[in-house]
């Protein structure tokens, strides 16, 4: 019998276990190697679409203002004196203001002219200085210099967007305008500051005049909403499936209806919205109660799904140990398995209102589409959310709107991104190995 040491391993014939394990070593090497690279265009391309997002946002959230050294003048503002704040608030501010502007060219004549000079600050530059003369009115009589936005074509160019060395034609901004401009930004007059407006204000038909904060309002206001209606309900559903109901073909229809309606588009939910919330019970349209409880109806689903799943993960032995110390089955699941379940049901509920956060189509259904300019104050007050805000943002034809569209979806994104991280925190905090 030949004595396999003694063969010189130059001359022995391949083993075919080790051809196949070598093989076996290549395939998981290619396989590791294909997901690497997988992980890495998913990073690309994530990378790719937030470069874009915040290259073309981040400039919104800053605003070109003008210096105007403007005249309050007394006969104009306040004629009878008494201080009155319903004759200051109906003033002619604009005017004023205009004037304001007017004295730093005044060579300026003709009518088009002089509306082409009027263009270089906003239309709401009026209200400025109205808020400023009621804040303080002490500062009638006096000439003082006051910072007002810049209109949003202005501002544009200030920031770039707009280029100057193409033909006046093919731009927004016109070559008179840009001699003014470069005459005030030499007498610095100009500058760039941090654009609260986006932050504190509402819709607007002008872009730099609009913000997000009545989405912002509607959002949660509509959430409120939908975690009143999903978080019980859900809660309530997922213990009695997973604890009390009986096992028979109804509650299996039941269970693969639940995961079913987890899959149905958010579409569906607002058509349900529109016909029975809307048109049958009459509720009002556009209004956070009746977006929540369409959101509560998608949530709803994700809830149950996950709150079963954290109750079946709690071990039986906690239930079993309560009913043998006497307590009924109702206290054992909510004194014992219900507390131990929690962080589970909290996670997947966070999960869910992330989800509903970021819906756009079923709230589009029931009129949140509309343009409103107040910011809504209670849960019937006429209201839209960030996503459809965004919506509208970016099918506005005017250029500013656009850097306002991506900087609504990095305020959206922070939001998600926020509530996800809570989710994971609850989960790593509460989270037990049984």
């Amino acid at each position: 019998m030949t004595d396999l040491a003694a063969i010189p391993v130059s001359q022995r014939k391949p083993d075919l276990s080790e051809a196949q394990l070598r093989r076996r070593y290549r395939a998981e090497a290619r396989f590791r190697l294909y997901g690497v690279a997988a992980i890495l265009f998913a990073v690309g391309i994530l990378a790719l679409l937030l470069g874009s997002i915040v290259s073309t946002g981040f400039s919104a959230f800053t605003q070109t203002e003008i210096a105007l050294d403007i005249e309050l003048d007394p006969a104009t503002i306040d004629p009878a004196g008494a201080r009155d704040p319903d004759v200051l608030a109906s003033a002619n501010y604009r005017k004023i203001v205009r004037a304001g502007l007017t004295e730093l060219f005044p060579d300026v004549s003709g009518r088009r002219t002089k509306r082409d000079l009027n263009r270089l600050i906003s239309s709401g530059a009026d209200l400025t200085l109205r808020d400023r003369v009621l804040a303080n009115p002490s500062i009638i009589g006096t000439t003082l210099r006051i910072w007002v936005k810049s209109s949003a074509d202005i501002d544009s160019f200030n920031k770039g967007q707009i280029p100057r060395d193409v033909v006046e034609a093919d731009r927004r901004v016109k070559d008179n305008q840009i001699t003014w401009f470069d005459a005030l930004a030499a007498d610095d007059r100009v500058r760039r500051s941090f654009n609260t407006t986006l932050f504190t204000a509402g819709d607007s038909r002008e872009p730099e005049q609009a913000g997000i904060w009545g989405a912002a309002v509607g959002s949660f206001l509509t959430l409120i909403v939908t975690l009143a209606l999903s978080f019980p309900v859900g809660v309530m559903a997922a213990v009695y499936l997973e604890a009390f109901a009986p096992k028979n073909r109804w509650t299996d229809l039941i269970e693969v209806n639940i995961n079913n309606l987890a899959a149905v588009p958010s579409i569906v939910f607002g058509l349900l919205g529109l016909a029975v919330f809307l048109n049958f019970f009459g509720l009002p349209r556009s209004a956070p109660v009746v977006g929540g409880t369409v959101l509560a109806l998608m949530t709803l689903p994700t809830i149950i799904i996950a709150g079963r799943a954290a109750l079946n993960a709690v071990p039986p032995s906690i239930r079993e140990a309560a009913l043998a110390m006497g307590a009924s089955p109702l206290q054992a699941i909510t004194h014992h398995v219900l507390p131990l379940a929690m962080p589970g049901i909290l996670t997947g509920t966070i999960i869910g209102m992330a989800r509903a956060l970021g819906e756009t189509a079923p709230l589009l259904m029931i009129g949140m589409v509309a343009f409103i300019v107040d910011i809504p104050r209670t849960f019937t007050d006429p209201a839209t959310v960030l996503p459809v805000q965004v919506f509208l943002w970016a099918d506005a034809p005017e250029r500013a709107f656009v850097e306002k569209t991506s900087a609504a979806i990095l305020v959206l994104l922070a939001f998600l991104i926020a509530m996800n991280l809570a989710a994971v925190i609850l989960r790593k905090k509460f989270e037990r190995r049984w």
